[in-house]
């Protein structure tokens, strides 16, 4: 507490000086009463200025910078200005002068540091869309459903009319994916008359009929806490001239000990932007901290760059490739970044080594366009940012489009999208999006082709709208050839069984081999496959993807060849 006593009480008697005259021009008996009454006034006015400064930076959290206190220094010397006679208000005046520039220079930043601010968010470019390995299952559960689920299960919770469910953070815990949640206080005298909050839910990020299970912790320094056991004051305590960007999230160890972590960095330039350096880790049950810098942050930490400093880059680089006036006006070549993530625009997603990556799809600033100029994606923990443009020969829907389609497709259910993710199945650069009800329920998971939005397939788990997906592709104008990561393999054998299903004009043939291998093929790409029968001795040639049904790209029917 003692920075900022000190600090509130220098800023308290600078701001007295200045704004109580110092010379008094009065003669005899009168100037010694006014001496003795300017001095009792400006012991007052510190007293007040110090109050009102202390209440202000402890109830706020602002940093304690003396740069912070720039509208505060026009106000004081504008009025010390007024007050003082002679050279005084001269001297005064022009420090009035010199504060308004200095708040001018403050405001009007943006538009002079936008060429900086993109230097410090440009991003690696890459052309094509990184491919998904069909033999994983892809994270699916959307957070606004797994909230519900553990709303649903709060009675787990010791005294639960004391609590809430606090914000949502998704992690890889223990090699599984996660979602987790802090139980806080429900209000001061909540608050006022327990110690410490009880634990944290845990729920998975990628089985959508898991339950949440209620992990006891005690936590005594959180955001719903007060006065020093408020986290993010607890910080700023420690840290009084730590610039913070984004809020506090919670992260778990490998043996389920909770702690808050807040990402730190730099002003880009006159207390404008932001870039971001390292993050502070805090113990929620003794408030011990340590400061990391991006380079060496614990291993057991995926979000050390919060999910808003993703955001405010993906917004410079999009906006500022030209500078300010550009993009305002011209906008060439200005790219928007979506406003669909789950977390401040952005949506974490996990990749085969599982490392979390920041996901934003960019929209042309046109309106009524939904074309996808590209997408990208920021690891988690470096903040290193990769732009990905596509296959330029193709255009992409956007995620706002996928989200149209989605609430036409159940118009009448009244269902809606949430957290549209673009992935590579197949080599088609195609939208997988959890498809939600009213309540917030989930019901299925919608996939969509970007380049070829009338193939669209949906199930009730990620992997059956995959399966559908694959046949989709097979009788629809999109291609399994594409830049998938499966191999491709020639097979010989005879046919055991056949299974035939009419989808619309076409047939799906699904037939097994005596080798024991299941294959499937759409009578679109290969009309004979109608003719399939048992017994048939067949050559085919087929994608390696692992999966139960492997897609077959040519099929030849000997008894057809005589």
């Amino acid at each position: 507490m003692g920075n900022i006593f000190l600090f509130t009480l220098i800023i308290g008697i600078i701001s007295a000086l200045v704004l109580i005259p110092i010379f008094d021009h009065g003669n005899g008996k009168k100037k010694k009463e006014s001496n003795k009454l300017n001095i009792g006034v400006f012991i007052v006015v510190v007293i007040i200025l110090s109050i009102v400064v202390y209440l202000f930076y402890y109830l706020s959290n602002f940093d304690r910078n003396l740069s912070s206190i720039w509208p505060l220094g026009i106000i004081l010397t504008a009025g010390g200005a007024f007050f003082a006679r002679g050279t005084e208000r001269i001297v005064k005046g022009l420090l009035f002068l010199v504060c308004l520039g200095l708040g001018i220079y403050f405001l009007t930043a943006f538009i002079f540091n936008a060429d900086e601010k993109y230097k410090v968010a440009k991003m690696d470019e890459k052309v094509e869309i990184q491919t998904f390995d069909e033999k994983e299952t892809p994270a699916s559960v959307p957070p606004q459903f797994a909230r519900n689920k553990m709303k649903k299960a709060f009675g787990q919770v010791p005294n639960t009319s004391y609590y809430e469910l606090g914000n949502l953070q998704i992690q890889k815990l223990n090699g599984d994916y996660v979602y987790i949640a802090p139980v806080e206080f429900s209000g001061f005298f909540k608050w006022s008359k327990g110690e410490s909050t009880p634990g944290y839910f845990i729920l998975s990020a990628t089985d959508s009929t898991a339950n949440p299970k209620f992990i006891k912790s005690k936590m005594v320094y959180t955001p719903s806490s007060y006065f020093n056991k408020n986290i993010e004051r607890h910080i700023r305590m420690q840290y009084p001239k730590k610039i913070f960007y984004g809020d506090v999230q919670l992260e778990i160890d490998e043996n389920g000990k909770p702690y808050y972590i807040r990402t730190y960095g730099d002003f880009i330039s006159a207390r404008n932007g932001f870039t971001t350096k390292g993050l502070i880790v805090v113990d929620s049950q003794t408030g011990a901290m340590k400061e990391y810098r991006l380079a060496s942050v614990p291993k057991f930490i995926d979000g050390a760059v919060s999910p808003e400093a993703v955001s405010l880059q993906n917004s410079y680089y999009g906006n500022l490739v030209h500078g300010f006036w550009n993009s305002v006006f011209g906008k060439s070549d200005v790219k928007l970044p979506s406003d669909e993530g789950t977390e401040a625009n952005v949506s974490p997603i996990f990749d085969e080594n599982g490392t979390m990556y920041y996901f934003t799809d960019f929209t042309s600033p046109k309106e009524g366009v939904d074309s996808m100029l590209g997408y990208s994606l920021t690891n988690s923990r470096t903040g290193k940012a990769t732009f990905y443009t596509g296959n330029p020969e193709q255009s992409y829907m956007d995620s706002q489009g996928t989200l149209q389609i989605i609430e036409k497709k159940f118009i009448e259910k009244k269902w809606h999208g949430q957290m549209p993710i673009l992935y590579n199945f197949y080599g088609e650069a195609s939208w997988l999006t959890s498809v939600l009800d009213s309540n917030g329920f989930l019901q299925n998971y919608f996939i969509v082709s970007a380049a070829n939005p009338e193939i669209s397939a949906y199930g009730n788990t990620p992997n059956e709208a995959l399966r559908l997906y694959k046949t989709a592709l097979q009788r629809g104008k999109g291609t399994v050839d594409g830049s998938s990561k499966a191999e491709e393999k020639q097979i010989s054998g005879t046919v055991v069984r056949v299974y035939k299903e009419k989808t619309g004009d076409f047939t799906v043939v699904s037939f097994l081999l005596n080798n024991h291998q299941n294959f499937m093929i759409s009578s679109e790409k290969e009309p004979l496959a109608i003719y399939l029968k048992e017994g048939d001795k067949v050559n085919i040639r087929y994608s390696d993807t692992g999966e139960e049904f492997l897609p077959v790209k040519e099929l030849t029917i000997e008894a057809l060849l005589h």
